[in-house]
This record gives structure tokens, C-alpha cells and sequence, in this order.
């Protein structure tokens, strides 16, 4: 089958450890390449396993979720003791623009394509375990929880289920965490908030969760979310947890995000 990308290089399973690939393409929603790491249960004779996408927040990129966050060894953990069943965790770039590309398109580059069309297209073309997969979901953390949120709500079609952590809900938030002037991200394209989002597509959302800690400073605006969610009769769970905007907590509740994933594929 010819490729859908003008090149692609899949790490080589002689060095591969941990049950990590790490894959990356040439494309043009990049304009270059994008890097996507995954996480490829073993399974015997499977094609169709289900897509989980986990989007980094500022100054991460593919390696980050597994290398700093662990998500590989909650996956596998969740796996083998039959809480959830196998599916292939994707760990994309967001493009590496600047601190962050908040996964809208911007400076001539399609940040949310390349998520929702690249990185299920080259999984699928690429892992064998996925050949077939018809089931993908989307979360994140911070700025990806604002990508997961965004993009699961702008295509739902794509998803079965979407979940954020500490999620940013307004692209003015951004800058709690960066300097990069607002306007840098808004010259080519605007992207409404999140509940303009999910109000736009409310009759066709994908089931959605997302939690915050309430030490954390994005915490009134996830609250503010679930309030504003609540008066549109919008389906979804929102739950306070202790913590801050750290690693410490994301470590500690992806597993959540996966039994969601896992109940809803």
C-alpha cells in the first residue's frame, strides 16, 4: 500500500524498549515533520485496536508523556491486569511552534490536521496493530487538554470520547504559561473558546470528562466550564481533584482518562 506521506521513519524493533515506536512524518499540514512516540501492546493476530491520542501541554513535544508522565507503564499496567483492554497509546508533537501551537491553525501551518487527519492516517498505515482500528480517542493535559477538547468537539466525527486534564478552556490562557504574544496565534485563523466549541457542535459531541486540581491556577476556569456546560445541557463529567499543575497529578490521573477511553471505545 503506497504511503500517505512523502516519507515516514518507524524506529527499528531491535532497539525498541518498553513497548515504545516512535514514528515520524513528512507532511504538509507541517510543512516538515512531525514526530508521534507510541506505546504498541502485544497482542497476537490483532488489527483493530483503538487509537488513544494523549496531546502535551507548553514546551513538551512527543517524547513527554512517556518519558516524563510514565503513560506507556500506566497503559501497560491497566492492560495486563484486564482493566482495560489493549489498545496503542499516541503520543504526538503539536507541531512545535514556539512554546506551544495550541493545535489550531496558524501561521500557515495546520496544527489541528495534523492531529485529527496525520497522526490517525500514519498510526494506521504504519503499526500493524492498528491497520483496521475504527475506535479513536483524544485527551491531553493543559494546553492538549484545550487541543483535546477543541479538536474532539470541532470533529467529532473522529472521536469516540475526549478527556482533559488542568485543561485550558479560553486561548487567553496561554499566557500564564508563555510569552508568545496572543495575536501571533490569531493572524490567519481564530479559534472561539471551548464552550463556544462544544455549544457549536452540541448534538454531535463525542462523550466528554475532564478534572482539575483545585490548587491549580486553571482551576475557576475548569469550573467555570462544567457551570457553563451544565446551563447548556451539555452531557458531561467534571471532576475536583487535590493537586497543582503538575506532573505529580497527571501521572497520578491518566489512569482515568484510560478507564474512560476503555468505557466508551
Amino acid at each position: 500500500m503506497a504511503s500517505s506521506f512523502k516519507t515516514v521513519e518507524l524506529s527499528d524493533s531491535n532497539f525498541e524498549s518498553q513497548g515504545l515506536r516512535f514514528l515520524t512524518v513528512k507532511t504538509p499540514n507541517l510543512k516538515g515533520r512531525g514526530d508521534i512516540c507510541l506505546y504498541v501492546p502485544q497482542v497476537d493476530n490483532l488489527e483493530n485496536l483503538p487509537i488513544y491520542i494523549l496531546l502535551h501541554g507548553v514546551y513538551g513535544s512527543a517524547w513527554i508523556w512517556a518519558l516524563k508522565g510514565g503513560a506507556h507503564k500506566t497503559a501497560e499496567r491497566l492492560m495486563q491486569n484486564g482493566t482495560i483492554k489493549p489498545a496503542i497509546i499516541a503520543m504526538p508533537s503539536d507541531g512545535l511552534w514556539e512554546d506551544g501551537s495550541a493545535y489550531f491553525s496558524h501561521h500557515q501551518k495546520q496544527f489541528d490536521h495534523w492531529i485529527v487527519n496525520d497522526v490517525i492516517t500514519a498510526v494506521k498505515e504504519n503499526i500493524p496493530e492498528a491497520k483496521n482500528s475504527t475506535s479513536t480517542c483524544i485527551g491531553g493535559l493543559s494546553m492538549g487538554g484545550y487541543g483535546a477538547l477543541s479538536l474532539g468537539g470541532r470533529f467529532p466525527e473522529k472521536f469516540k470520547a475526549i478527556s482533559g486534564h488542568s485543561s485550558i478552556t479560553k486561548l487567553e490562557q496561554m499566557q500564564l504559561f508563555t510569552d508568545d504574544p496572543l495575536d501571533e496565534y490569531l493572524k490567519e485563523s481564530k479559534t472561539p473558546n471551548i464552550i463556544d466549541i462544544l455549544k457549536d457542535h452540541k448534538n454531535s459531541l463525542p462523550t466528554i470528562r475532564f478534572d482539575c486540581g483545585i490548587n491549580d491556577s486553571l482551576f475557576p476556569a475548569n469550573k467555570l466550564l462544567h457551570e457553563e456546560l451544565l446551563k447548556e445541557n451539555i452531557p458531561h463529567v467534571f471532576e475536583e481533584l487535590k493537586g497543582s499543575h503538575e506532573w505529580s497529578y497527571w501521572i497520578k490521573h491518566l489512569e482515568k482518562t484510560l478507564l474512560f477511553f476503555n468505557k466508551n471505545r
